[in-house]
């Protein structure tokens, strides 16, 4: 009888078994991570969209970058790197918050929560008075199309800085209400990856905006423009 029930055994549905079982073991993707990739990719897709615009926009006579002379505004770079000082420590305190969340306190998670909003708020503020030192020296965002695009750059990189500060609000009120350290620990997690992402991009930006004539023109013609 062993012989024959042998014969008959169909190890291919055994496989498949396996493979069931294997399937429902394994951890399903969190909901969270796989919206903030999604929202990411829309995000550099539309700052990318706007460089390429800019580049393009570069090569006309009537472009006049704000860096590369003595003169012009963002050659001197001090308030900017301050600034970028500023979202480069809101994002370090929020990866420590958000990796040691198991071996410290709800309060001292509350107050590095706090000290990244706070930081960024302060970015913010920076930004701002770069743009009333651009507004004071007459550079308006009619005046000059790099003008326009500073101002977009910036202000758009300002909203989403804003709509995670939003996030980062909202998530303490949630964990003051219903303490849920896993929960927290695990939104954090994600707030910090996408602080992380915006000092990228304020990275590219900067490096984007300060440059000088001569740098659009080969970037330009290295795009094909």
């Amino acid at each position: 009888m062993g012989f024959f029930n042998d014969l008959t055994v169909k190890p291919w549905l055994q496989s498949e078994k396996i493979d069931q079982a294997t399937a429902d073991k394994a951890p399903l993707a969190s909901p969270g991570k796989t919206a903030l990739k999604f929202f990411l990719a829309v995000v550099s897709v539309l700052f990318l969209l706007f460089t390429i615009t800019f580049l393009s926009r570069s090569q006309f006579g009537d472009f006049q970058a704000l860096a590369g002379e003595p003169w012009l505004p963002l050659e001197n770079k001090s308030q900017l790197w301050l600034n970028t000082f500023y979202i480069f420590l809101a994002s370090v305190v929020l990866h420590g918050a958000s990796k040691y969340a198991g071996k410290i306190s709800a309060r001292r998670h509350t107050l590095l929560v706090a000290i990244a909003i706070m930081l960024s708020f302060v970015f913010i503020q920076g930004q701002y008075q770069v743009w009333q030192m651009m507004i004071t020296n007459g550079y308006f965002v009619y005046s000059n199309p790099a003008n326009s695009f500073f101002y977009l750059f910036t202000g758009l990189h300002a909203l989403h800085l804003l709509g995670g500060v939003f996030v980062l609000l909202r998530l303490l009120v949630i964990y003051q209400q219903k303490p849920n350290k896993q929960s927290f620990s695990s939104a954090l997690a994600l707030t910090s990856t996408y602080w992380h992402y915006l000092f990228l991009v304020w990275l590219c930006l900067f490096a984007l905006l300060t440059s000088s004539t001569e740098t659009f023109k080969v970037i330009a013609e290295l795009c094909g423009f």
